[in-house]
């Protein structure tokens, strides 16, 4: 298959169609605020559940994952932790490349077709599409979850214009397992995915814009800087990974062996030294200290 040939380690297929009950979740996690006011959750709400308003003529959704798992982790246990979602190149461009290459690819192979390539930068629920292509199932963390690759993977979607062979989606695989509502030390997880970003880690790590951090979530952190993998490293079916394949996702050399001290004197240099081209460049050099200085007074 061309997506795997092209660095992606599954492809799933679903049809371009209207998702009724998450639509309905959605209405709900936003109702209740859930979503901590972060505004473009608000908007273009019917896009997210249906691709048809988001491209003209859209038939099809093909979703891909890719592997992002690091089997190396950060060697000072002391030291602030980042998510190994940013270990390294920003995963944007290193899944969006790949995903130009595969529409490329169907055009050539059917004559008429066209589409649009996305990863994570637009309004579409890409894991519940994800899901209904049979690529795995929404874990309790709210998590896209497989039985291979667990939790550690990025999703790409292609909005196409084509009717293809559609593949059906799989059974929830967590059981009565709730290992990761009850690791969340912030207790961000409220019941079987539902996610609380007033809460989350990640979110005040990454999405919270704001000058200041929550007073009532000090001490809960477990030295999470930027992003939180607490909920995945629990996981069971995140026990036995094996590590991506993709150079440009390997962290920066000097990432992984960081001491305490190096974190929190880290300058704005440093900064754009071990972040270039990441994600984390994302926050700038005062939204990392701003979190590094609210660990420190933890």
């Amino acid at each position: 298959m061309e997506a795997l040939r092209l660095g992606f380690d599954d492809c799933g297929i679903s049809r371009a169609d209207f998702l009724e009950f998450d639509s309905e979740r959605l209405k709900t996690w936003l109702e209740k605020g859930y979503h901590a006011g972060l505004g473009y959750m608000e908007r273009n709400k019917d896009k997210r559940t249906d691709p048809r308003k988001l491209v003209e003529g859209a038939k099809s959704v093909v979703s891909v994952i890719m592997n992002y798992f690091h089997s190396q982790n950060q060697q000072d246990h002391g030291a602030p932790v980042i998510s190994k979602y940013y270990y390294g190149k920003d995963h944007h461009q290193v899944v969006k490349k790949r995903l130009s290459e595969l529409l490329l690819f169907i055009r050539k192979m059917i004559p008429g077709s066209d589409g649009r390539v996305f990863t994570d930068s637009v309004p579409l629920l890409e894991k519940a599409f994800a899901a209904r292509s049979g690529l795995g199932w929404i874990g309790k963390n709210s998590l896209l979850l497989t039985k291979k690759y667990g939790s550690f993977i990025y999703i790409g979607d292609l909005i196409v214009n084509i009717e293809l062979e559609y593949d059906i989606p799989v059974k929830d695989h967590c059981g009565t397992c709730e290992k990761c509502i009850r690791a969340c030390p912030t207790r961000a997880l409220i019941g079987e995915r539902i996610l609380d970003l007033n809460r989350c880690i990640s979110f005040h790590t990454i999405e919270n814009k704001t000058d200041s951090m929550p007073e009532n979530l000090r001490g809960l952190f477990r030295n999470r800087v930027f992003g939180c993998d607490i909920c995945q490293d629990v996981c069971p079916w995140n026990r036995k990974l094996k590590s991506h394949a993709v150079e440009e996702l390997n962290p920066h050399p000097d990432l992984l062996y960081m001491s305490n001290r190096e974190w929190h004197s880290i300058n704005r240099e440093r900064f754009n030294e071990l972040f270039k081209g990441s994600a984390v460049k994302r926050a700038k050099f005062e939204g990392l200290r701003r979190n590094l200085d609210f660990l420190a007074g933890s």
